[in-house]
């Protein structure tokens, strides 16, 4: 039977949402655009829209067909919610597509960090064979028996604190509803604790969303209460984090390294200091972006696009 919403729209410049859409035999007229240009041009014919950085909220205006808008990511603070509302639009978004890769991304960097990985792969490219390291602190550790805090327990943090414990390591968790300590989790405090619990941490993640609470929340005081010895990962948005003070605390010898996979702004510029540092590993943004990721997002869409033809009023993910 032929789709209801049978007018699809997928933007991205490089996601191939169409192409895993239509493998998978779904219904609809389907285009896929790479560009804002080609996508105002085309949105206009549209009932569904998929797709995230590409979306602006003027195209509301030039899209008198548009019904359902499914973000094709997690964050959708690009769109207008209130203004989607307003015109009736349904409005979804993909949260939860990529919390495995992005806790596997986690492990990675904090892995890459403890055993040196980035500057073994420096090493290699000049041919360079290190020698063993007299100086202990200075050399490889093991994660067994160390502490690793995680803020933000949603189902990235939730599944980063089951691989960490795969690890041996003790978890601290913050969130805002401690009722309820979930799996993994060691020990649960709530955000006002913070600062304190920071002084426990070996590892200290972050994996909130960006909101107001959480805009600026590693700065000068919350770096200062780390251990000199402790690496920061940042996995959630790259405001949550000081840049200036984060800079400020690698150059005093404050914390001992961080790996980073979000910037404000990104691209990170190559004016940033953050690049000079040997004992930071940056990835560009590329946490959940994995071989997975159409097909996870399709199959979010192939489901809503069934419960609006059915009529049922919850879609999953359902901002609108």
């Amino acid at each position: 039977m032929a789709s209801d919403y049978d007018s699809l729209l997928f933007s991205h410049p490089a996601y191939q949402f169409e192409t895993c859409y239509r493998e998978r035999g779904l219904a609809g007229t389907t285009l896929q655009t790479w560009n804002a240009e080609d996508t105002a041009a085309h949105i206009g014919l549209a009932e569904v829209f998929v797709g995230s950085g590409l979306w602006r909220n003027e195209y509301l205006e030039v899209a008198p067909n548009l019904r359902y808008v499914h973000v094709g990511a997690a964050g959708y603070d690009n769109f207008d919610v209130a203004a989607i509302r307003a015109r009736g639009i349904r409005l979804c978004n993909s949260s939860g597509v990529n919390r495995n890769a992005v806790a596997d991304h986690g492990m990675a960097l904090i892995l890459s960090l403890s055993r040196q990985l980035h500057t073994a792969r420096d090493r290699q490219g000049n041919a360079q064979w290190r020698d063993m390291i007299s100086d202990i602190p200075k050399r490889e550790d093991e994660l067994a028996g160390k502490t690793l805090l995680i803020y933000g327990l949603g189902g990235i943090g939730e599944k980063l604190a089951r691989r960490a414990k795969a690890f041996d390591m003790r978890v601290i968790g913050i969130k805002r509803d401690t009722a309820n300590r979930p799996d993994n989790v060691d020990a649960l405090h709530g955000p006002s604790q913070f600062l304190g619990a920071l002084a426990e941490a070996d590892v200290v993640a972050l994996t909130c969303p960006l909101t107001d609470e959480t805009r600026g929340l590693m700065d000068q005081a919350a770096l200062a209460a780390m251990k000199p010895s402790a690496y920061l990962i940042n996995l959630a948005r790259g405001a949550v984090v000081d840049e200036g003070a984060l800079v400020a605390a690698l150059a005093d010898h404050q914390i001992a390294g961080a790996g980073l996979d979000v910037f404000d702004p990104e691209p990170l510029p190559s004016r940033s200091k953050l690049w000079g540092f040997e004992n930071v590993v940056i990835t560009p943004h590329t946490g959940g972006e994995t071989q997975a990721y159409e097909k996870n997002v399709i199959d979010i869409l192939a489901e809503n696009l069934k419960r609006l033809n059915n009529g049922d009023g919850e879609l999953l993910n359902q901002i609108v």
